[in-house]
């Protein structure tokens, strides 16, 4: 009887192994081949529209000098935001996970929320605060003789916006890193003698290398998709020449050139970051028996430490938050006309329904592509995984359009609806799940899996009982990912919600259009509590998890 049983798990183990070198399962290439599919469906709404004109007309549109200022500006914009990003989200990541920083529990909070601030909240906070005229700053300076400010219109305002207010990307990828490595490898590189810091550049940082990489191409997609900022501050990136097409001329099919060399970027990003990540293993063969990481101790370093998180969440949560209670009590003072609670309890709901829809379905789809690129790589699987990331870098409002002529013309009985909303956030925010499930399933050794199914579990009980436990945190990380990001969703929100269904985003963007700032204010701080409660929710699963180890 035991060697039958023994000769039943080498067989499976045998048949799980074959499975693995003859290819992917075909009811997972079938699910993640329809998830790139509908991903790829505003893509072919820019085709579409651009075959509608000749050749010579498409030649013209992009030979013109205004043109290529656009692409190098975007594509300078989003190289300069990644790294800047990355400048603050791994310092703060290692501080806040991996050493003895005072309060660094209330400092990954803090470092955190600006995720949930809105960019064109951000950027009118920094306007209002450090612009050349009648800003905050100015006011204050001017007993001084100081009329004007230095502008910060253009490049420096953008940068600086973008980086402050997409930098926590990054940071959850790199915290779910972190948390996924193995201490061990640590702790033997300080047993043969290597200092904390050389532990970190030899050890630490080559192990974080694709959380590194899957947050940077989200804060770099994220930077060129974004259309607030550059607005605000003036900047001729893609979004921002896009949307005026639309909106001066009516004129789709220029418009659709433009978002097609928007694509074109993105796609070689995508290859960039394709060639960039190496096939390394990030795994340890004892991640079975991982355990709390030894604390660096940063002694007299604190104080810089210290001062470089609190200027930081200074400039990207404090400075919105005070700007926003500013307006709420200027105009609860001025006996300005505001929302009643209960009406902002109801957009609340409606913001937190969308969003959480969008982040459940996120995550369900975002799985099987993940374990297609991650344990079956190839061309296929790497197609799939690329096409996912289309969406991301489209503007909102091309991705809208395309859905709104979809659902016009051949899909009816869903314009407008709850669904066809949910269905515009998977595509936008898709790759976030996709990049932080991935980073989390490298640092899973696939031995660990093989010896579950060896020993007689099924593919179901081992993605149940084995893989999903072990990538817990990148599905943490994820789903506020994007739950924080659908929120503050404004082009297609307003484009593609039912009739009546205004949410937190919708608010503050007519009531800026409508210049009262306190009923902005209202939603906005409306919009931070909810977020605030959400990560203080992962957070302290998180806690929990690690207590229980």
């Amino acid at each position: 009887m035991q060697v039958s049983k023994g000769l039943h798990r080498l067989l499976q183990g045998w048949m799980w192994r074959s499975q693995r070198a003859s290819g992917p399962p075909l009811f997972l290439t079938l699910a993640g081949a329809m998830v790139a599919s509908a991903i790829a469906l505003p893509l072919a709404y820019l085709v579409f529209r651009t075959s509608g004109i000749g050749a010579e007309q498409i030649w013209t549109l992009l030979s013109r000098p205004r043109t290529l200022t656009v692409l190098l500006n975007s594509a300078g914009m989003a190289a300069a935001v990644t790294l800047l990003s990355a400048l603050i989200a791994i310092p703060i990541a290692f501080l806040t996970l991996r050493t003895n920083l005072p309060g660094r529990r209330w400092w990954l909070i803090a470092a955190t929320l600006p995720l949930a601030i809105p960019s064109y909240v951000g950027s009118f906070t920094l306007l209002a605060t450090f612009g050349p005229r009648g800003s905050g700053l100015q006011l204050l300076l001017e007993p001084l003789g100081v009329q004007e400010l230095p502008s910060i219109y253009g490049w420096p305002g953008t940068l600086l916006a973008l980086t402050l207010f997409t930098y926590p990307y990054l940071l959850l990828s790199v915290r779910a890193g972190l948390q996924g490595i193995d201490p061990a490898l640590e702790e033997v590189a300080r047993s043969l003698g290597r200092s904390p810091w050389a532990t970190f550049w030899q050890v630490t940082l080559p192990q974080l290398r694709p959380s590194i990489v899957a947050g940077g191409l989200l804060v770099a997609l994220y930077a060129l998709r974004d259309f607030g900022t550059p607005s605000l501050m003036r900047f001729d990136a893609f979004t921002r020449v896009i949307f005026l097409q639309y909106k001066s001329s009516f004129d789709r099919t220029s418009a659709s050139v433009l978002a097609l060399v928007l694509v074109g970027l993105v796609l070689s990003i995508l290859w960039l970051e394709y060639r960039v990540r190496s096939r390394a293993k990030y795994y340890s063969r004892a991640a079975a028996v991982r355990r709390s990481p030894q604390l660096v101790k940063l002694g007299l370093w604190r104080w810089p430490a210290l001062l470089f998180c609190a200027a930081i969440v200074a400039l990207s949560l404090v400075l919105p938050f005070a700007m926003t209670i500013f307006w709420l009590v200027r105009g609860w003072l001025a006996e300005v006309e505001m929302l009643a609670l209960t009406d902002l309890l109801h957009l609340a709901l409606n913001s937190i329904s969308a969003a959480g829809l969008a982040a459940i379905a996120a995550i369900l789809f975002a799985l099987p592509v993940a374990v297609l690129s991650v344990r079956f790589p190839g061309r296929i699987t790497t197609a799939i995984e690329r096409c996912s990331y289309i969406g991301f870098g489209l503007p909102g409002i091309v991705v809208a359009l395309s859905l709104v002529f979809f659902g016009a013309n051949y899909l009816p009985w869903i314009y407008q609806t709850l669904p066809l909303l949910v269905f515009a956030y998977l595509i936008l925010f898709l790759p976030q799940t996709v990049g932080t499930v991935r980073s989390s399933l490298l640092q899973v050794n696939p031995q660990v899996e093989e010896s579950a199914r060896s020993l007689g579990r099924t593919p179901w009980q081992t993605l149940r009982e084995i893989t999903l436990p072990l990538v817990r945190p990148g599905i943490l990380s994820g789903t506020v990912l994007v739950f924080l990001t659908a929120i503050k969703e404004l082009p297609a929100t307003l484009l593609l919600a039912p009739i009546g269904f205004k949410t937190l985003a919708t608010q503050i963007w007519q009531a800026t259009e409508n210049v009262s700032f306190a009923e902005a204010a209202a939603a906005s701080l409306a919009m931070l509590l909810v977020s605030a409660g959400s990560t203080l929710f992962v957070l302290a699963q998180d806690h929990a998890r690690t207590a229980h180890r």
